[in-house]
This record gives structure tokens, sequence and C-alpha cells, in this order.
């Protein structure tokens, strides 16, 4: 037999395939693509999500099916969408499966979509990797995570120890000691609010939660959250509203000029897709980085949105990780020459790749848990125009790992 192959390890490559059902991939199946599903958000205020992250995935996948796919292989993309509603998402997730024949998944979809996908591929074996869902817990509790189940996004909890870490520094240097959370009434929302006040008051105990609102997952009013504001009088908020939510919550808090005296903390504005849609932004601002072509300031970011904006879509922070995404499930590929989940899930498990959206120009898959450490985080004031992020300090990688493991320890996860 030619080539690298022999016959024993075709033979053994067959059994492998037998057994989980997952086959290797060989030269005789070349013409055959390699089917990857994507449920994602399509409509609604979330449209951004699927828009964006369809097109990061695109951007990766054409460039692999390009230079000769694998050993000649190319892969197919199919893309539907789930309406960020667990149930439909269940659904597409079956149908990809039952009737698309779908080899791998890449779940670029809300938290409720994820933790519904989470059941279905650990029934079916399926290698998912979610790219847009942030609660922590998807990954963190060993009860709900899965063995072929990664995460590449940025997570609640990661998120909450920068963001406090900014905070504090607030406190001390401008004596901002009034807050008032506004969070999404979904896991999400729910999650990093507690994360969030849980931390920000053992770090500085000298702050006061004023007031909480919990405003529908994505509402179309926000009259009664801000009425709510305006009567707590807290001296910031924190708020964890997303996408076209956070468009909409800004545009009607400024009809009762609700931020001429109370500051905007949140870690979901500083994203260049959400300032293009915002009409006014709030004076004194403050984001964590989602996703900005000049964070981090290097050529590789720079020339991926450069690359986005020629598919006429504009980067976000979902399509960075969905992106990442991509680049990580490639390299399994191309590490394992397989389809078996078993034997990519064991390539993926501490894997680092080089990556323009890393702290340090890489990003890891932490083994332990199946998610991603070591991705760039920055607070700081955002503005309008390029550079659109200003006075921004890095998260400390060390600090973040040291504080997420003793939250793991406080919720048993560890």
């Amino acid at each position: 037999m030619s080539g690298n192959l022999s016959r024993r390890g075709v033979l053994a490559a067959g059994s492998a395939a037998a057994v989980s059902g997952f086959p290797f991939i060989g030269r005789a199946e070349n013409a055959l693509p390699i089917k990857v599903a994507m449920p994602t958000v399509l409509s609604g205020p979330y449209t951004v999500i699927g828009e964006t992250c369809r097109a990061a995935t695109q951007l990766a996948f054409e460039a692999f099916n390009a230079a000769g796919g694998l050993d000649g292989r190319m892969i197919e993309l199919i893309v539907r969408d789930d309406k960020a509603r667990p149930d439909e998402a269940a659904r597409v997730i079956r149908e990809f499966i039952n009737s698309d024949k779908v080899d791998l998944i890449i779940a670029a979809t809300s938290t409720a979509g994820a933790f519904a996908i989470q059941e279905v591929v650990r029934e079916t074996g399926h290698l998912c990797i979610h790219t847009v869902s942030e609660t922590s817990v998807l990954t963190a509790d060993p009860k709900i995570r899965a063995p072929n189940s990664f995460r590449v996004s940025r997570q609640g909890i990661q998120d909450s120890i920068a963001a406090v870490q900014s905070a504090v520094q607030l406190v001390k240097t401008k004596g901002l000691k009034r807050w008032m959370t506004v969070c999404q009434d979904f896991a999400y929302g729910r999650a990093i609010q507690a994360q969030f006040v849980a931390l920000f008051k053992q770090m500085e105990p000298s702050i006061e939660i004023v007031a909480t609102a919990w405003p529908k997952f994505m509402a179309p009013d926000y009259t009664d959250t801000v009425t709510q504001i305006l009567s707590a009088k807290p001296d910031v908020i924190y708020c964890s509203l997303g996408g076209g939510e956070i468009v909409s919550f800004i545009d009607q808090a400024l009809l009762y000029a609700m931020f001429d005296r109370t500051l905007m903390f949140t870690p979901n504005l500083a994203d260049i897709s959400t300032l293009k849609q915002v009409k006014v932004l709030p004076k004194g601002a403050y984001s964590g980085s989602r996703y900005l072509p000049t964070y981090p300031n290097v050529p590789g970011n720079a020339a991926w949105e450069a690359a986005m904006e020629k598919k006429k879509v504009t980067g976000s922070n979902w399509a960075w990780q969905t992106a990442a995404g991509a680049e990580f499930l490639l390299a399994a590929l191309k590490q394992t020459k397989s389809l078996d989940p078993k034997v990519l899930a064991e390539a993926l498990r501490g894997m680092t790749i080089d990556s323009p959206f890393g702290a340090q120009g890489k990003i890891t898959m932490r083994a332990e848990d199946q998610t991603i450490v070591d991705y760039a985080i920055g607070w700081g004031l955002v503005g309008s125009q390029s550079p659109f992020f200003t006075e921004v300090v890095d998260a400390d990688w060390k600090t973040i790992k040291e504080n997420e493991r003793e939250w793991k320890k406080s919720q048993g996860f560890i």
C-alpha cells in the first residue's frame, strides 16, 4: 500500500470508526465534504451574533479549503437560525445531526441555546465548540461540562474579576461608591451580576449596591429600568446588556438625561459592531474590551477586521470568539486527521494556538475544564471614534486565575 498508511493502520482506523461511528479521514473519502453545523442567532436584537459569527467562520474555512483542505477534503459550513430559544436550539441541532448528518458542531448561540445543545451532544457524542455562551457554569461545573464539548469564548467569572479590578480603581480615584446593577433576567445576566457583586464587595467593602434591575432578556422597552435608576440615583450602573439590548437601553436612557449624573460601567459596550449602532455614546462610559480592531493593538487584529469588512460585516466579540473556535477545530483536524470526537477532544485539551486575540498573541484551551484562557481583556474609556478605547488597563491573568479558582472552590466545582 502506498503513502504513509500501513494496512494495519487502515484496519485500525476502520475498527475505531466502526466502534465510534465517526470516521477516520482517509484518502478515498476526499470527495466528501466535512460538514460543520452552526446553530446561531439570525433574528431579533442579537442578529449581529449570527451575521458576524457566520462571516468569521467562513473566513477561516475558506482559507483552509483554498489551501487544499484536509488531504483534499473540503469543509462545508451549514448555518441555521435558532432564534436564541432553547427549544428551537434543541430542534435545530437534532435536525443538523439526523437530517444533514453533520460531522462537527460550532454552537454560536446564546447561553439559553447553548445549554440545550449541550444536552443533545452529550447524548449523541458529537464534538461541539461553544463560541458565544459566556456563562461560567457551562464549563466550570463538572455536572454540566461534557467531555466532547469545549468553550472558545470569554466567560463571566473571568470577565467579572477583570471588571472588579477596574471598578476598584474608580472607587479609589473618583470616590464613586454608590452602584446599581442592570442585568438581563436569564442565566448569563443572573450569574455575572452575582459574581461581580460578590467580588466587588470582597475587594472594596466600602461600596454600596443601592438597587438592582432585572430587565427581561431581549426586552424592547427599558422605561421601567430607567425609572428605577433615576429613583435610586447611583453614581455608577454596572450593566451587562449587550448587542441590540444595550443600544436600545442607551437610546432610551438618553431621553431622560440619565447619564448626566450616572456613569455607565459595562463589559459589553467596547465592541465595534455595537459602537456603530449607538447614536450618542454616554460621556465617561467605561467598558471591558469586547472586540475592537485597535485592541489588542497588533497587526493580525487589524488585518482580520479588514477581511471581515470585505465580507461587508463588522467584527464583533462573538465573531472573534468564533474565529478562534474555528482555528482550534482546524488545528485539531490537521493534527489528528480524524473526525472521531474522542480523538479530536484529546487533541484540543491543553492546545495552544497563535491568535491576534490573545493577551500575548496566543490562546490556550485549558485542559481541566475545556475552556479558553489568556485571551485579551482590558478596561478603559469608550469613544465613538478610533481608537475607540483609551486609558486602557490590561487585566492581570495571574489574578484572574487565582480568583477564579477560589470562586470554583466556593461553588463546589473543585
